[in-house]
């Protein structure tokens, strides 16, 4: 099955959401990136026992930074699928796109380029 996300969208793999750190995720708006979502397994199914409840923990942790620094919490995000659940995520990569979309471009980029005009 051929998955039609946007393509707006840069996925990045990893063995499990429980290994990406807060960092990570900041460090992607500081080099551009307008949104992050993660895509995990299912609560209380991770392979790595309790990853992504890891992964929740600091997605939450992100949007509390983010908001208290003017960028918005709400640009980033966590879903919980299982690997059959292909359509799904393809809804998730189009809600997260729309919302990022009304959003509009991140703080960050956008007084980079004043800055360097």
């Amino acid at each position: 099955m051929r998955l039609n996300y946007p393509t707006n969208i840069k996925i990045i793999r990893v063995p499990c959401t429980g290994k990406v750190d807060v960092l990570h995720m900041l460090h992607s708006f500081e080099k551009g990136a307008d949104g992050v979502y993660l895509v995990g397994c299912m609560e209380g199914e991770c392979h790595y026992q309790k990853g992504n409840f890891r992964a929740r923990k600091r997605v939450e942790q992100a949007r509390t930074i983010l908001d208290t620094i003017g960028i918005g919490g709400e640009r980033v995000q966590m879903y919980n699928l299982s690997s059959s659940e292909a359509p799904r995520f393809v809804q998730y990569a189009v809600e997260m796109s729309e919302r990022i979309l009304k959003l509009g471009p991140n703080p960050i980029k956008l007084a980079k380029k004043k800055n360097a005009a």
